[in-house]
């Protein structure tokens, strides 16, 4: 099991950026795939993003591509989230977790899951 946190949301203007941060405890944390997903209010919860423990594989939303990039450190035991060009559509809770090594943008895959932080884009 690892624990994660979220940091970083808060509230932004349509255009803007913000920088999302899950930090991990565990000392496993490489071996996980990790990845970012999201629920609006009223909506289920969809996949943002995803980065194996190998830092080759990722994966994106169709809705985030060319805006959001994820990345991770896996001597700080944190994965983040950059967010550009942010629409008030990206509204929403953003959630961390650590899933299998092959997990790729199924929630199915991951059993790890942080409290979520709230990002708020006002148009």
């Amino acid at each position: 099991q690892v624990q994660l946190v979220e940091s970083g949301g808060g509230l932004v203007q349509a255009g803007g950026s913000l920088r999302l941060s899950c930090a991990a405890s565990g000392r496993t944390f490489r071996g996980y795939t990790m990845g970012w997903f999201r629920q609006a209010p009223g909506k289920e919860r969809e996949p943002v993003a995803a980065l194996s423990g190998s830092v080759v594989r990722t994966y994106y939303a169709d809705s985030v591509k060319g805006r959001f990039t994820i990345s991770r450190d896996n001597d700080k035991n944190t994965v983040y989230l950059q967010m550009n060009s942010l629409k008030p559509e990206d509204t929403a809770v953003y959630y961390c977790a650590a899933g299998l090594p092959g997990a790729t943008l199924k929630a199915d895959w991951y059993n790890n899951w942080g409290q979520g932080t709230q990002v708020t884009v006002s148009s």
